[in-house]
């Protein structure tokens, strides 16, 4: 099947979002930066092996192989959960893994699609993973595919006129700093042009579609950060987005 520059995907109250979808070159490029990362933690660890290796040459050696295994896995996992689905060379170059369906990015998914990298990079940079990746649909490699995931390239969003949507100026989440930084750090680019493109749609919604839309993004917020009562209590679900959009596009 031919390979999409981009992925649509509609939600069940209509919606749909574009998701560009990254190629083998830019996914090359980032692998590369990784792989110079990896090498940089390795530098110590191989110091420690030869130390090893004054004791027992078998154990400096079982030691290597298992190092490397832990570092050059492990890097992938943490990266791609700790900075949900991006690793420096991802960061670099606007990429980030997702879900193949748009949904949120599960621990196990990351951790399928990193231990079948060891399958993707036969026999040499990457053979397998980047044919794999030209003739799939959703230009996924092998891990992609088990894992249900996808590698898509974030377009620089700029900063909306937001005076068309706020239409009450008190925003209560600018009393509360520490919250305003949470979500500004937890909340990816695309999460972002979500929340802000249903508000710029919501007049296009059926309305019993518009409050079950914001009621599902205001979910995913909220398990996104914990926010405190007095925040959430006296507003619906399409305020609190209105204010997340704010403090997320404005002031920054």
């Amino acid at each position: 099947m031919a390979r999409n520059s981009t992925l649509h995907i509609k939600t069940p109250e209509g919606i749909t979002f574009a998701l560009v979808l990254a190629g083998p070159v830019s996914r090359f490029l980032a692998w590369i930066i990784d792989f110079f990362c990896i090498l940089v933690i390795l530098i110590p660890v191989n110091i420690a092996t030869q130390m090893a290796g004054i004791i027992s040459i078998d154990f400096a050696q079982a030691m290597a192989v298992i190092s490397y295994f832990v570092i050059t896995i492990g890097y992938g996992i943490f990266c791609e959960w700790r900075y949900k689905g991006q690793t420096i060379g991802k960061k670099l170059l606007s990429l980030r893994v997702m879900d193949g369906e748009g949904l949120r990015l599960q621990v196990s998914q990351i951790v399928i699609r990193n231990l079948l990298r060891f399958i993707d990079s036969l026999p040499l940079c990457y053979v397998v993973g980047g044919i794999a990746s030209l003739v799939s649909s959703k230009a996924q490699r092998l891990g992609d595919l088990a894992a249900n995931t996808i590698v898509t390239r974030e377009p620089r969003i700029p900063r909306p006129d937001l005076e068309q949507l706020l239409a009450h100026k008190y925003n209560s989440l600018k009393e509360h700093p520490p919250l305003v930084a949470r979500l500004r750090q937890r909340t990816s680019p695309h999460e972002a042009d979500i929340a802000l493109q249903a508000l710029l749609r919501r007049d296009d919604l059926d309305p019993v579609a518009r409050v079950d839309l914001f009621a599902e993004i205001a979910g995913h917020f909220k398990k996104t950060v914990s926010f405190p009562e007095e925040v959430t209590s006296a507003i619906s679900d399409e305020q609190l987005i209105r204010n997340i959009v704010e403090v997320l596009f404005v002031g920054k």
